[in-house]
């Protein structure tokens, strides 16, 4: 049956199939269910199949979900996010996805101390150099690296990416090599470990653990189509 819990089942043993076959553990990755524009019936007919990471990049849909599902729900933020949105995603994300800029580090920081909070956020790096997509460059990140690992409530685990659209998925693959490598360097250089790497989408989620991903974010190939156009 075509349901949210075959497919999920579906990408779990692509999963495991293509990190054994890369000679890695399969619990080495981590799958983010990435639920946004599904209702929240789809998000706990997910967790009734065992699913327990979701992702989510809208502030208003976001916040409008997560108090419909059960707490064993383990939210990430993926995408941009608003400096003037943080105080209400702070308390809600495990892990935020796609800190873009030192700005917006300084901010989460900021807010966290007045929250009491310590966030776990992974740097976005705009590996591509895309004019139309936020992210550091890699330049950019090394010279920001140690003041960003040096804020006093924001915790840096890692990196993520978003590469260029392409039909093969092998076109895909220098951009996860790269950042792969990226953080290699910064945790050489820094001697900080920057263990997760989240990079990997429905179309390419394969080659990415090839590179080393350690998250991989599906939500097509789960929940099928977005209910909305929009990204």
């Amino acid at each position: 049956m075509n349901t949210i819990a075959a497919r999920l089942e579906i990408i779990r043993d692509r999963i495991s199939a293509v990190a054994r076959k890369a000679g890695r553990d399969p619990a080495e990755v981590g799958l983010v269910a990435v639920s946004k524009t599904h209702p929240a019936e789809a998000v706990r007919e997910a967790m009734e199949a065992g699913q327990r990471a979701f992702g989510e990049n809208r502030v208003q849909e976001f916040l409008a979900k997560v108090p419909l599902l059960p707490d064993a729900a383990q939210w990430h933020f993926i995408g941009h996010l608003q400096k003037n949105k943080i105080r209400k995603v702070l308390p809600l994300a495990g892990l935020i996805h796609g800190v873009d800029s030192s700005e917006l580090a300084l901010a989460i920081d900021r807010i966290a101390g007045e929250v009491g909070l310590f966030p776990r956020v992974l740097l976005e790096v705009n590996v591509a150099g895309e004019g139309s997509k936020f992210g550091f460059t890699p330049d950019d990140l090394r010279a920001a690296i140690d003041p960003l690992l040096s804020l006093p409530r924001v915790q840096v685990e890692g990196l993520m990416t978003i590469p260029p659209p392409a039909r093969d998925p092998e076109a895909i693959r220098p951009y996860f090599a790269r950042l792969r490598q990226l953080r290699d360097d910064l945790v050489r250089e820094t001697a900080t470990p920057l263990p997760v790497l989240s990079m990997g989408m429905s179309g390419d989620f394969e080659v990415a653990i090839e590179e080393g991903a350690t998250l991989v974010r599906v939500g097509t190939a789960i929940f099928g189509e977005r209910m909305t156009s929009d990204e």
